[in-house]
């Protein structure tokens, strides 16, 4: 079955915009400001034992979505309701930091805009069908710990490639396909946990690329 969130990329491996490449991160800070970073961060509250890692929320939206994924937590585990004003917001949310990612990781040249409009990088997500899953939602923290695991790994070689791959844009003004194609696959792997992770899907994320 297909999962019910979809990333699709339109690719850009020729022709390549080397001075944007070159200013990419200070041209993306307005964005990073709004909805974060490329997609993993690192929240400590002061203590060396008491630190975790989050996925995916970042900036100001981020933090509101955030504290509504809590809010859909309870309404959803005690109620079986995901309020729609709620649920909007954070797939509005996700979609642009979707693109913001897309421009940040070097996947796309075309500068992102501010909410809804569109891009060659989009975010689509359907809505589950049906009563909601109470256990897995109680549970959902537990039940993604797998996909953490793994992402941080991911991440970790995701920055690798994206740091190669700009070197490789300024020096030869194109993305290797492949190291383009994993960059895409890993993007998508994240936001499909952050779909799961902000209550938004039940069904469980796949370990896949693609």
């Amino acid at each position: 079955m297909t999962y019910p969130v979809s990333v699709t990329v339109e690719p850009l491996i020729e022709n390549r915009n080397r001075l944007t490449t070159f200013f990419r991160f200070f041209l993306a800070i307005p964005h990073i400001i709004l909805v974060g970073g490329a997609g993993i961060g690192f929240a400590s509250s002061g203590s060396r034992n008491d630190s975790t890692w989050s996925f995916g929320e970042g900036g100001l939206l981020g933090a509101v979505a955030g504290f509504l994924a809590i809010v859909s937590w309870f309404t959803i585990v005690f109620a079986g309701i995901h309020i729609v004003g709620i649920r909007q917001f954070c797939a509005f949310y996700l979609r642009w930091q979707t693109r913001a990612r897309a421009y940040l990781m070097l996947l796309q040249d075309q500068y992102p805009p501010f909410g809804d409009a569109p891009y060659p990088t989009s975010f689509d997500i359907v809505d589950p069908q049906g009563r909601r899953d109470r256990l897995t939602v109680a549970f959902r923290l537990i039940l993604a710990i797998p996909h953490f695991l793994i992402l941080v790994f991911l991440f970790v070689a995701w920055g690798l490639t994206t740091i190669l791959a700009w070197f490789t844009i300024l020096f030869t003004g194109a993305y290797p396909r492949g190291m383009y194609d994993f960059s895409v696959g890993v993007m998508r792997w994240i936001l499909r946990v952050e779909a799961y992770m902000m209550l938004l899907v039940d069904d469980y994320p796949p370990f896949s690329l693609t």
